[in-house]
Parts: C-alpha cells; structure tokens; sequence
C-alpha cells in the first residue's frame, strides 16, 4: 500500500515500525522532523515530505497529530475523494473527522498502543476496517468496536494498564529490598514479575475463553500466598477502588454520534 502518515509522534511512529518492513511505500510528515528523519533513517520504505506531498504521494492516510493541531492544519489540507483515512486519535469522534477530510472516506477510529511496534498489540479500532485489519491483523489483535459507547468503555479499561504496571513495580522494589536491595537485585525481581505475570496470561491461546478467572481460581488455595495477598487487598478496598475509578472514567466518556 501506499501509506501517508501526518504527524510523527510516539504512538504514530509505533505504528509506522509496526508496518515499516511489510513491503508499504510509507510516507510521513516533517511537522516532528527528529521523529520523521530517524524512521527514513531506519526504514528504507520511509519517506518524509510535507504535509500535502504526503497527502499527493498516498491512498491511505493516518492522522497521527494531536486532537488541537488536527482542527488547525487539516483544514488547509486538500484531501483527494478517493483517500482513505484512519484516524490514530482518541479525541475526535468519526463524523468530526469526515468533515475536516473531505471528501475523503473516514474509514475508521484506530487506537493502538506503543508496543505495536513489535506486534502483538491490542489494537481498537470503530468500527470494522478492512483496511485496518489487513495492515495490523497478522501480527497484532484487532478489536472492532460495534459502537462508539463501546469503544470509550475499552478507553477506560485501557487505564488499568497503569495501576498493574505500579503494582508489579512496587512488588519488583519490595523482592529486591528483601533480598538486598542491589540493582541486580531489582532487575533480577522485575523479570521474574514480568515472566510469571505476563507468562501466566499468555500460556493459553488468546481465543481460550475465561483464562483469567481459571487463574484466580487455580491460585484459591485457602491460606495460600496468592489468596491471602488478594484477601487482604480486598478488605483494604484495593478492587472497590478500581470499579470506582473505571465508573469514574467512563461516566466522562460520553457517547457521540455513529
């Protein structure tokens, strides 16, 4: 395909290494010119132009900017009928993005995360795109949404990637504090986290249903270390906590029009 990116932050540049070796004529956009020059620097596929030469250059387009920069620049921009365009933002909805591209086609809302790059990414994408799906679906997971109040509930989820992480990194600081508190010590405690949290998860297929909650109870055992730690968190309100704040998230997340 011939793909265009305009803007060249984190996540866009995610993307664009996600699918830089895949045989695409890739061109991105100098608006982030250290970003845009490392990826034509690392990726013979990549090339950098402005912003309407990346439009002229491409028939699939990847809004990569900031929700504030793409009401400011894309107005100026002439969008050919027949681009396709895929927006990687979270701020505005589908029908704010057509007006801004016509008369190109908003083919859908994209939201990936960073590590997309390497592949095996949950990838959201409202609603189904064919598009979308040819490009990232062999090497990530596409998740299509049926609705955009569907898409802002996986929104919310998304933050309990946060709390996890700061849990698993306090848990890391507590071993290596136990047995030390050496650098290697911690790093030693870090991967050992990672490997039997991450290990535990992905031991099954991705499509084997209710893994998560054979975990739990697989790890039920009565004054077990695994049961006791949960037991004691839930008395301390650490899982009223989360359902609060996921309420809390997505009470702001309204739903917009299809």
């Amino acid at each position: 395909m011939r793909i265009g990116v305009i803007g060249t932050g984190t996540i866009a540049s995610a993307v664009i290494r996600g699918i830089a070796n895949d045989d695409h004529q890739i061109v991105v956009s100098d608006r982030n010119a250290e970003n845009a020059q490392a990826l034509a620097a690392a990726y013979a596929s990549v090339t950098v132009a402005a912003n309407q030469d990346v439009l002229d250059a491409v028939d699939v387009v990847f809004l990569g900017t900031t929700d504030v920069v793409a009401r400011r620049v894309l107005p100026d921009l002439e969008f050919r009928q027949d681009h396709v365009v895929i927006s990687l933002m979270a701020g505005p909805t589908l029908p704010e993005i057509a007006a801004l591209v016509a008369p190109a086609t908003a083919e859908a809302l994209m939201i990936p995360f960073p590590f997309i790059a390497q592949g095996q990414s949950p990838i959201l994408c409202y609603p189904a795109s064919d598009v979308v799906q040819q490009l990232f679906g062999a090497t990530n997971s596409v998740l299509a949404m049926s609705t955009m109040a569907e898409m802002n509930s996986y929104l919310s989820a998304q933050a309990l990637l946060s709390p996890v992480l700061k849990m698993l990194a306090q848990g890391a600081a507590w071993l290596g504090t136990q047995t030390g508190d050496q650098t290697n010590d911690h790093q030693k405690a870090e991967k050992f986290l990672r490997l039997l949290i991450g290990g535990s998860l992905l031991a099954d297929p991705l499509d084997t249903p209710d893994v998560v909650a054979s975990l739990i109870a697989d790890l039920d055992t009565p004054g077990g270390f695994n049961a006791r730690l949960r037991d004691h968190m839930a008395q301390h309100g650490t899982y009223d906590a989360l359902a609060q704040g996921l309420d809390l998230l997505s009470s702001r997340s309204q739903e917009t029009p299809e």
